[in-house]
């Protein structure tokens, strides 16, 4: 052609009197790269290219439009004559055409949004966008860029290219060929493609600078076969898909995808299983449940159910029930989930797959690093480092700062690999190790609040920090799963006194957190059953006790029947303790009886067991007990209409606890427990500022111990001031207890609605 580039550029260099040489000098163009214009190796070079040539060349406004015409007619354009197939074969795929889209696609609607956005925004003036979709396999990360490609097709003229870089393989694809696909696809000569690894990219730079195109670089293997494929300054864009977070890479946005909701899963199933009818929405939940929201599985079940007319949503749901057979069950053709999960597996070192099958052992949703350094009897850092990995993989996915979690089918397939790849006493092990791990620190981490212990010993050497109460509590709260866990296990293994032990560790830390309900009864009632199997009788009343403490607080919103069957535990075990002389086994008998009695208006009876308690308390010198019985009584005079009695009763426990020698653990509890008594029988006799002065402080001591009775104090002030008619304060005082008391719901007294009654006798809606 007349006009192409190659020869228009000749033509003009000799209007000018110019050799290549001299050209090359006054451009800063090289003399290789003028040759290759000029011999139609390069047929459409870049914009600042032409430009130099322009100016070196001292062309007119007519002859630079002609040039950069030229120029950009010879790059190629997506179906053009310039455009190469991927392997220069027939019946393969150009390199530039995307895999087909989803007729069928749901959801990712702010991930796609955030992808548009993106390519819209992309400038010639600025870098060129980069955008790191991630995630584990199966989440359809090809399938969400491809959605956002169709939308972006008008975006990009110049084209939309695509190259997989099988980052899963076992030999992922060099960057070197990736580069030499893509300068082919682009339209370059494969003569004029560099050697080198490092000059391939800057061909490639040099070209997309020039182009308003997409790349989208799918399944990348890490950082350093990324880098080189990425353009500089220009007007397209590139996405990457990789099922690692490529945290190397600089200057990208990145998108992580997670597992549908349980609407788009739904959504999906049925636009899939296009005559799913309505009445099967609770059998579609289920399969969307037991594919792990997935969007790999649920495709894999749509299509098998819509591939089989005489199943029915209920018969997949009861086939994928069968864990054993589940990852079978989620396979279709050439796809399959546990396929999916063995790529990423595979390219594990030795010791993250041993990390990978044994976290299968842990017996909680989420976990931390030290429960996979005992499993895999490795240092704290080591552990950390190969969780890492792990998250890196997507086979692992992080809950918060430091803590793991595995995708249901995830941890189903590392079960899997842990059954057919390590004998079965290791794992039993395994198991064992760190089911008595767990054990210790519980017992440790509860005897914080015993008042014979507190501080670990100095020789305590676990791989969790316990300086503190505190940091005792929060891992006995967010490892409750675990230790609750591992003390079935020893229950069912028949290890009595390792059961028994840690329930004699957690009463006064139960005492913190009657909220836990059933937890307790459950905690309670393996503790008793173990105990009950040792030599020790006053052990085992020990611990019939604090299993009817756990009816009592489990039982609270059953009713009348559930406590009189409490009242008369209670009392079965005060007449066994009586047998055996066990007096302080009696007092605490006693007590739960009167707790009973107490909720069932059976003031007399309960008055009369207060008392005794009381009397037995003092006279076993058993403190903490002879707090309990002398509050309760108190309490009980006080629903008996004896205001007077009951407040001296009450100021009475306080000034005893003040002035004798009490652990601190036990006075702590029973001080805040008789003051927030006596501030609500004050408030029974409209004794308004009395209220005040003693829920003020006790509010302050609650806070700082992190106590339940917060929210007790809280009502309590909330109602003072409420009869001084101090609005302001009662409503902050009663929308705060509001709070507590929704979150632990416990104290029937006061209860949400009570709480709520209380702010609407105010003109308060508490919702605002």
């Amino acid at each position: 052609m007349a006009n192409s580039f190659g020869p228009l550029l000749r033509s003009l260099r000799q209007a000018a009197q110019l050799t290549i040489e001299e050209l090359s000098h006054a451009s800063g163009v090289s003399v290789r790269a003028i040759g290759d214009m000029e011999r139609g190796i390069s047929r459409g070079p870049q914009r600042r290219t032409v430009q130099a040539l322009a100016e070196a060349l001292r062309l007119d406004d007519e002859q630079r439009a002609e040039l950069a015409e030229a120029a950009r007619a010879g790059r190629p354009r997506p179906g053009g004559p310039g455009a190469e197939r991927s392997e220069n074969q027939v019946g393969r795929p150009r390199l530039y055409e995307l895999p087909r889209g989803l007729g069928d696609f749901v959801g990712r609607v702010a991930e796609l949004e955030l992808l548009c956005e993106q390519g819209r925004a992309a400038s010639a003036d600025g870098p060129t966008p980069v955008v790191v979709v991630h995630g584990q396999a199966g989440l359809g990360k090809t399938a969400c860029v491809v959605r956002a490609a169709e939308l972006l097709r008008e975006v990009f003229p110049d084209g939309q290219f695509y190259v997989d870089l099988r980052g899963i393989d076992a030999e992922p694809m060099p960057a070197a060929e990736a580069l030499r696909r893509l300068l082919r696809a682009l339209g370059l000569d494969p003569r004029a493609i560099a050697e080198e690894e490092q000059e391939r990219a800057s061909q490639l730079r040099a070209i997309l600078a020039e182009r308003r195109c997409l790349l989208v670089l799918d399944n990348a293997a890490d950082e350093a076969q990324v880098r080189p494929l990425l353009p500089g300054a220009g007007a397209g864009m590139v996405v990457v898909t990789s099922r690692r977070t490529l945290g190397g890479l600089e200057g990208v946005t990145r998108i992580a995808l997670a597992p549908f909701s349980p609407q788009e899963s739904a959504e999906l199933l049925q636009a899939i299983v296009r005559e799913a009818a309505d009445h099967a929405a609770a059998e579609t939940a289920q399969v969307a449940r037991l594919c792990g929201h997935l969007p790999l599985a649920l495709r894999i079940s749509g299509t098998r159910l819509a591939s089989r007319p005489g199943w029915t949503m209920r018969h997949l749901a009861e086939r994928l029930s069968d864990e054993d057979r589940r990852l079978a069950n989620l396979a279709v053709g050439d796809l399959g989930v546990e396929a999916a999960f063995a790529l990423s597996y595979a390219v594990l070192s030795p010791w993250a797959k041993v990390t990978f099958r044994r976290l299968a052992l842990v017996p909680a949703v989420d976990f931390a690093a030290p429960i996979a350094a005992v499993l895999t009897q490795t240092e704290l850092f080591a552990a950390e480092d190969q969780l890492d990995r792990l998250v890196e993989l997507g086979l692992l996915q992080h809950e918060g700062a430091d803590r793991y979690r595995f995708h249901d089918l995830i941890r189903l397939y590392a079960s899997h690999r842990l059954r057919d790849e390590e004998p079965a006493e290791s794992n039993a092990a395994a198991a064992r190790r760190m089911a008595d791990w767990l054990l210790e620190i519980a017992t440790v981490a509860g005897r914080w609040f015993e008042p014979d212990y507190g501080a670990p010993p100095p020789d305590y050497k676990g791989l969790v920090p316990l300086a503190t109460q505190e940091e005792a509590r929060a891992w006995l709260e967010v490892e409750r799963d675990t230790w609750l866990a591992a003390l079935r296990m020893a229950a069912a293994a028949d290890r009595h006194e390792q059961v028994a032990e840690l329930g004699e560790a957690m009463r006064w830390f139960a005492a913190h957190t009657p909220h836990w309900l059933s937890d307790w009864l459950e905690v309670f009632g393996l503790t008793r059953a173990a105990a009950a199997r040792l030599s020790d009788r006053r052990r085992e009343l020990w611990h019939r006790n604090r299993h009817v403490w756990a009816f009592l607080v489990a039982y609270g919103p059953r009713g009348d029947a559930a406590f009189r069957e409490c009242a008369e535990r209670a009392m079965e075990v005060y007449r066994l303790a009586e047998s055996l002389g066990a007096v302080r086994e009696q007092a605490d008998a006693v007590c739960n009886a009167a707790e009973a009695w107490r909720v069932l208006h059976d003031f007399d009876q309960a008055l009369w067991a207060y008392t005794r308690g009381q009397e037995l308390a003092e006279a076993a010198g058993y403190h903490h007990t002879y707090y309990w019985a002398a509050s309760g009584r108190a309490r009980t005079l006080a629903r008996l209409g004896r205001l007077d009695e009951a407040i001296e009763a009450y100021r009475g426990v306080v000034r005893e606890i003040d002035e004798q020698p009490v652990a601190s653990a036990a006075a702590q509890h029973s001080r805040i427990a008789a003051l927030q008594g006596l501030a609500r029988t004050l408030l029974a006799a409209q004794r308004w500022q009395e209220a005040i002065d003693v829920a003020e402080p006790a509010l302050a001591e609650s806070i700082e111990q992190g106590s339940i009775w917060t929210m007790n104090m809280r009502w309590a002030l909330g109602r003072a001031y409420a009869g001084l008619g101090v609005t302001s304060e009662a409503r902050e005082h009663l929308t705060r207890a509001i709070e507590l008391e929704d979150k632990y719901r416990v104290w029937g007294a006061s209860s949400l609605d009570e709480l709520k009654t209380a702010l609407a006798a105010l003109g308060i809606d508490h919702n605002t």
